[in-house]
């Protein structure tokens, strides 16, 4: 398991599912009848975001909440993940956004373990990092989905680390890479200094005006390779990042090529994955 997502974002979620109550539940007249719910895979997964879902029904008023598997566990298709007992009424509350939050996290979470394990086939130190392009508001749930499929945020945000991209170095003019390099060390000691490159001849000047990793942008493995190839005796080589077209077809051979990170955002591209909810009444 990674971390867990607060109570309060998840009461958030049933408050906007829900802001003034189940109106068809209230209808019927059934919220204090005591029911179950089941939930169990769809199919084939690495599940993710068991414990919110847990949370999510005892937030809901379902007492008793029995959860079987963890985040990060590899269940196959009908494998139960947790049951819960209470009203109806928590139950009908909580088992869409447990389910929907489930399916989601566990498509991104499965797919962010197929990359890592494609290119660990090539370089088992590899770093898989996925990056923050998700869509907005989600940050957290992505950022547990993709660690708990083994792999590291990219960037958790603009705020908390130094990449340059080619949009940064547009307002640069003709000044030197080593300058500006040196002036990003003076304002951030603390910091690494990350560059993006879009060519193979881009990288090597850059890999020598001192920084610490060159980001190569949508070059292919044969172009990485000579990157990696034109490095590969030089004193100071900073850490060759594959960024791009990464994903499970492309993944094994990037690592292979030379990459010590691959950065992709193609977990987040990943369909959600079923997750079955069974509710009856007890008694």
């Amino acid at each position: 398991m990674t971390f867990l997502i607060p109570n309060a974002r998840l009461d958030a979620m049933l408050r906007e599912d829900a802001p003034y109550g189940d109106l068809t539940t209230l209808a019927l007249g059934i919220g204090e009848e005591r029911g179950q719910a089941v939930l169990r895979a769809g199919t084939t997964m690495t599940l993710c975001g068991a414990e919110e879902a847990e949370a999510l029904f005892r937030l809901a008023g379902c007492g008793e909440v029995h959860r079987v598997a963890a985040s990060g566990a590899l269940l196959e298709e009908g494998g139960t993940i947790l049951t819960a007992s209470g009203p109806a009424a928590g139950l009908q509350l909580a088992a869409r956004a447990a389910q929907r939050l489930m399916e989601t996290a566990s498509g991104v979470a499965t797919r962010a373990a197929r990359i890592r394990a494609e290119a660990r086939t090539a370089r088992p130190d590899v770093v898989v990092a996925a990056t923050r392009q998700h869509l907005p508001g989600i940050k957290d749930i992505m950022i547990k989905a993709i660690m708990t499929g083994g792999c590291v945020p990219h960037r958790l945000g603009l705020s908390d680390s130094i990449l340059v991209l080619a949009q940064h170095r547009a307002f640069l003019g003709r000044e030197p890479a080593h300058r500006w390099v040196s002036r990003l060390r003076a304002a951030q000691p603390g910091r690494k200094v990350v560059v993006e490159a879009g060519t193979v001849d881009e990288a090597v000047l850059l890999a020598h005006a001192g920084v610490d990793m060159v980001q190569c942008v949508d070059l292919s493995p044969e172009q990485f390779a000579e990157v990696a190839r034109a490095l590969a005796d030089h004193a100071g080589r900073p850490l060759l990042a594959a960024a791009g077209p990464v994903d499970e077809g492309s993944a094994a051979a990037y690592a292979r090529a030379g990459a010590d990170m691959l950065v992709t955002a193609a977990p987040y591209a990943a369909p959600p994955l079923a997750v079955r909810v069974t509710l009856e009444r007890l008694g």
